[in-house]
């Protein structure tokens, strides 16, 4: 691997390299790991190929306390998602978990240490009312309280007014699709609900369910790539990674099903990247038919370049050690770009200038 390489992707895709790494290089792995909230994935990451008693002591310990905070936090996810299931009991409707509570409820290889804000459920869009109501009941409060706020989630996104409960302080978005109602994109809610799996564990409340493997693939890879903030995109890439082994692993006929199933949703180019950037940053394995199945997919080539250039730099840790020429203008271009993706240009041209301008004038006038 080339020298170059930040040490944090060096760890991730060849843990053994790290054996004899000197304690500067051991600083810059922690801070790098922290940068990119991966800080208690790495220290699952090692341990599990045998190199974490090899780090260096006060590295492991660093490492081990990182570990810590995640197991309680996913135990603190399992209680949540019961209290969740709890509140919508009475709706009929299963308790269907997206990304990071999906992952540890049904005990993924991407919940190894990975830490998130909140909890994401996908539900019918008629049912939202009673969603809603239901939460409401059982202390969820909503977070945006602004006029437009509301009318930005309601009307043009995918899901609710992210929502807190007033105890507990914890965090859930209710889905009803997985992008806005206003890109271009319009996978197919009712298919990903008919097509989850039930789930039953340590992390399960009943009526609990998933997404289905390649829908869940597909839901990371469009999480990731339909987005304009990549701050966080290496954890992101690396829930897609392990997503793409496991089920390439464990799923018949997986890796034939994948490309028509992202055709199925209107999700082909960001599964184009993702199996793209996947397997260029962290070495997926992806077989060489399910690359050129996917290859009509993908941008013309002059285009292909230019985002090459841009994700293989705003897709590594924003921290300083991994910046290089050209990443602040990558965020930039790629900030731009997910916002196009979300929007029509003259409603988002509306968008950009209510929240440059209005939003701030009105929570002063609010203030005073």
């Amino acid at each position: 691997m080339k020298a170059d390489v930040p040490l944090l992707l060096r760890a991730l895709r060849a843990p053994q390299q790290l054996a004899g790494l000197p304690p500067a290089d051991w600083d810059l792995l922690l801070r790098q790991a922290a940068n990119a909230n991966l800080s208690a994935t790495v220290h699952d990451w090692l341990e599990q190929h045998g190199v974490l008693a090899q780090a260096l002591p006060q590295a492991r310990e660093q490492l081990s306390w990182a570990a810590v905070m995640a197991r309680r936090h996913r135990q603190a996810t399992y209680w949540e998602i019961r209290l969740i299931g709890k509140a919508l009991a009475g709706l009929g409707l299963p308790l269907l978990l997206l990304k990071g509570g999906a992952y540890a409820a049904a005990g993924l290889p991407p919940a190894a240490g990975r830490l998130f804000s909140d909890i994401d459920i996908l539900v019918p869009e008629d049912s939202l009312p009673q969603v809603e109501a239901a939460l409401m009941r059982h202390g969820w409060v909503g977070t945006h309280h602004d006029n437009y706020d509301q009318r930005y989630y309601r009307e043009w996104m995918h899901e609710l007014p992210p929502m807190m409960h007033v105890l507990r302080q914890t965090a859930i978005d209710v889905h009803h699709t997985i992008l806005p109602r206003t890109a271009a994109q319009r996978p197919d809610a009712q298919l990903l609900r008919a097509s989850a799996r039930p789930l039953a564990g340590d992390g399960a409340a009943p009526g609990t369910a998933i997404l289905a493997p390649l829908d869940m693939v597909l839901h990371s890879a469009t999480h990731l790539f339909a987005d304009g903030e990549f701050d966080k995109g290496l954890r992101d890439l690396w829930d897609l990674h392990c997503l793409l082994t496991h089920f390439g692993a464990h799923e018949a006929g997986f890796w034939e099903a994948l490309p028509a199933r992202a055709r199925r949703h209107q999700l082909q180019r960001f599964m184009f990247y993702g199996l793209r950037y996947s397997a260029m940053l962290l070495g997926t394995e992806v077989p060489p038919a399910t690359l050129a199945a996917m290859a009509p997919d993908g941008p013309p080539p002059a285009l292909l370049a230019l985002m090459d250039a841009l994700f293989t730099r705003a897709l590594l840790p924003h921290h300083p050690s991994c910046r290089s020429a050209g990443s602040a203008l990558a965020d930039f271009l790629l900030y731009v770009r997910g916002n196009w993706l979300r929007m029509p240009p003259l409603r988002l041209a509306r968008h950009l200038f209510h929240k440059a301008f209005l939003t701030p004038k009105n929570s002063q006038d609010a203030a005073a």
